[in-house]
């Protein structure tokens, strides 16, 4: 009871604070700046909650009432099952009241003109500051503690915070997006309802045919996406596997080479990775030249449409199949296998009895990924597509292209959901009711097998070849960096690095370069971005993996909306969120890290929950049994056994918030202009050697920034060392 009441007293003292001192409402320059503090007695528009209310704001009153109605519920009342209910109620209504009023008054007043009817003219308001977001989260913490002290999941209140903040910042920043997208479709020029669009497209025979079953034409877009989805996910999936397992149980003389082929797929804006598939395969490409030379065969135009896409998300999403696959590969026990051998089973028949079943959950993951992957992926469509066009390619123009129809892009993006949200759902189907734990409490002796011979030879010729492919591909990105024009002039120069990265010591140090203002703004908004992406996605993790709670599958259902729905339309929905009150961010740095937590946030999430599939529950339980509670088990004892999914968490995010395009196009301003950005407006002005140096050196910094991640992080450890290492 004293934990109840301390914590109590802890957001109180908390909510006084944030009425008392914190503004209520955004300050234009910025909070961080803390130019503010020196103009708030001056400045009603500076002014806190409390202050505003009494200045007028009559909508502020029930908030205040609502923490006074707390504060008497604490000095009256002692911890138990009754003060639990009245704190969640309190808590609820908070929320509602916040949404409500933020929702129903815009800067010019009512939003609707149904409420000044009934209700008369009010004085607009700016968006939520400081003052109100914080307010809000000490409402949300009241329904966590009263559902604590009512005895929800054995009064762990560490969970139940965890899991109503998650369910908030994903209404906030998932739902309300997507909802602000879908309220488009059926709504007229003028605003009003309208649901004329949404029938016109739902049955368009553009999306839903199959005449090309018959040789009547090509197949609608959802079933050629669908198609290219499938391909794709089973071949990162494939691959993948083949990279993890020479990483692991082999004796491949360069793993380390290896691992670097595998990551640079993914470190590379996908636009550079299909000009460089168009300079090498395309029409007039240096290796289509040399094939039509050799053989006289007429290549053509095979590079453009799904054959073409199909390569180029390959070449992209195999490195996050390796990266979810490493550390399910590793986790396999040893003494599994060494037990296995034992009872004199051959090596063989011991990864396909024993190894291969017990990747099982970290091969659903990677497919599913790989899956949703290609359903959302955009640049290498826009590229590569030609006529092909594809789900996300198609809601784009649908949005932003000469049809404005937000009714086909919102009937589109439903489409897409139901294809990533059926795959889920079968996903979960398949690893239902089964067990897959194989890092128990006890010490773990012996080490991996390695791969048969009939196993291995295979697999080591596909990853030799598939990565001397890959070297091919970034030996002509490398190139294009270095040659006057590349296609028609190859004489070589350092025009184009020093054009984007020039350095000047004249009158001291300055960066002359063209690309350093975003390059500084795109690292800074990454570094950022990783640990808070791959903090909240293992946290969620962990509790999908080891909390039982009302409403958890719903909940794991909603996290995949962001990374299921194309860019370009959380980066629209985005905008079309956040331009007004209550939340206004467009413009600002908030407003890209946002979008990338929670647009990265599943694989981290996905991940967290196929690599704690392998730890046994027993772990947890030996913990709480000695004493901890609950968040010191994840701090001490789960967190230092996921540390390959921590670095796959961190690598993921961290590369996609510099290499993202599509949601990211929409939401750079002149003051936050991200690399891939402005790497899209050298392209479009015609500057591809400026682009391809910019891009060469983001894969370089991207490099050495990961291998500092890994150093950070460090390694699992689950088998006792060699001989050799143990007399070192």
């Amino acid at each position: 009871m004293n934990a109840d009441n301390r914590r109590l007293d802890l957001i109180l003292a908390g909510a006084v604070l944030c009425l008392l001192v914190l503004p209520w409402y955004k300050i234009r320059s910025g909070f961080f700046g803390f130019g503010w503090i020196g103009d708030m007695l001056a400045r009603p528009d500076l002014w806190p909650g409390a202050f505003q209310a009494a200045a007028g704001r009559w909508q502020l009153w029930p908030v205040l009432l609502l923490v006074a109605a707390v504060a008497g519920l604490r000095l009256t009342a002692p911890s138990g099952a009754a003060r639990g209910r009245w704190l969640v109620r309190l808590g609820v209504l908070g929320l509602a009241w916040l949404v409500v009023e933020g929702l129903s008054v815009g800067t010019r007043g009512w939003n609707w003109g149904l409420l000044e009817r009934l209700l008369g003219e009010v004085a607009g308001q700016p968006a939520f500051g400081a003052g109100a977001v914080m307010l809000g989260l000490f409402f949300a913490c009241l329904i966590s503690f009263g559902a604590a002290e009512r005895g929800a999941l054995k009064g762990d209140a560490f969970v139940l915070t965890a899991i109503v903040l998650l369910i908030l910042l994903v209404a906030v920043f998932v739902f309300y997006p997507i909802l602000s997208i879908f309220t488009g479709a059926f709504q007229d020029f003028d605003g009003s309802f309208t649901a004329q669009g949404v029938r016109r497209n739902i049955g368009d025979p553009k999306i839903w045919s199959l005449s090309c079953l018959t040789g009547g034409g090509p197949c609608g877009v959802a079933w050629r996406t669908l198609f290219l989805a499938l391909c794709t996910a089973s071949a990162t999936t494939v691959l993948g596997l083949a990279f993890a397992l020479v990483a692991t149980r082999t004796r491949f003389p360069f793993k380390r080479g290896l691992r670097l082929l595998t990551v640079l797929p993914i470190i590379t804006p996908p636009f550079v990775v299909g000009l460089a598939l168009t300079m090498l395969l395309g029409r007039s490409g240096t290796l289509t030249q040399l094939i039509e030379a050799a053989t006289g065969l007429e290549l053509g135009r095979w590079l453009y449409g799904l054959t073409g896409i199909w390569l180029a998300q390959v070449l992209s999403f195999t490195p996050i199949a390796f990266l979810v696959l490493i550390g399910v590969v590793e986790g396999v026990s040893p003494a599994m296998e060494e037990a296995s051998q034992t009872l004199r089973a051959g090596r063989w028949r011991t990864f396909r009895k024993v190894s291969l079943p017990l990747m099982a959950p970290g091969l659903a993951n990677a497919f599913l990924i790989g899956f949703i992957e290609s359903m959302a992926d955009f640049g290498n469509p826009l590229v590569l597509g030609g006529s092909g066009g594809v789900l996300s390619t198609e809601i784009f123009f649908s949005v932003v292209g000469a049809q404005n129809d937000p009714s086909r892009a919102a009937v589109l993006a439903a489409v897409l959901l139901f294809f990533t949200l059926s795959a889920f759902l079968a996903q979960r189907l398949w690893l239902s009711g089964r067990s897959f734990a194989t890092v128990g409490g006890k010490g773990d002796g012996g080490r991996h097998a390695l791969l048969p011979a009939r196993v291995a030879a295979p697999v080591i010729g596909l990853v030799a070849l598939w990565s001397l492919f890959t070297v091919i591909v970034y030996a002509m990105i490398l190139f294009g960096g270095f040659v006057k024009l590349w296609g028609l002039d190859h004489t070589l120069t350092l025009d184009h690095y020093i054009r984007a990265f020039g350095i000047s010591l004249d009158g001291g140090l300055r960066w002359t370069g063209v690309a350093w203002n975003s390059f500084w703004t795109t690292m800074t908004i990454a570094l950022i971005a990783a640990p808070l992406t791959a903090g909240v996605g293992l946290l969620t993790g962990w509790l999908i993996a080891r909390q039982r709670f009302p409403g958890k599958a719903a909940f794991e259902f909603a996290l995949m909306m962001s990374f299921a729905i194309p860019g370009t339309v959380i980066g629209i929905s985005y905008i079309m969120a956040f331009n007004l009150p209550p939340i206004q961010m467009t413009g600002t740095a908030l407003i890209l890290v946002a979008c990338f937590v929670f647009r990265n946030m599943p694989v981290g999430v996905r991940g967290g929950v196929a690599a704690m599939a392998q730890l046994d529950t027993s772990l947890d339980e030996a913990s709480l049994t000695l004493g901890a509670n609950s968040g010191r088990t994840l701090r001490r004892v789960i967190l230092p056994l996921l540390r390959p999914a921590i670095l796959a968490a961190l690598v993921y995010s961290f590369v996609r918030a510099i290499t993202s395009i599509s949601a990211v196009i929409f939401l750079v301003s002149a003051k936050y202009n991200m690399a891939t950005a402005y790497i899209v407006g050298l392209v479009e002005n015609g500057q591809y050697g400026v682009a391809i140096a910019y891009s060469s050196v983001l894969i370089v910094v991207m490099v050495a920034v990961i291998g500092i991640f890994q150093l950070l992080v460090g390694e699992r450890r689950l088998r006792r060392p060699a001989a050799s290492e143990a007399a070192a």
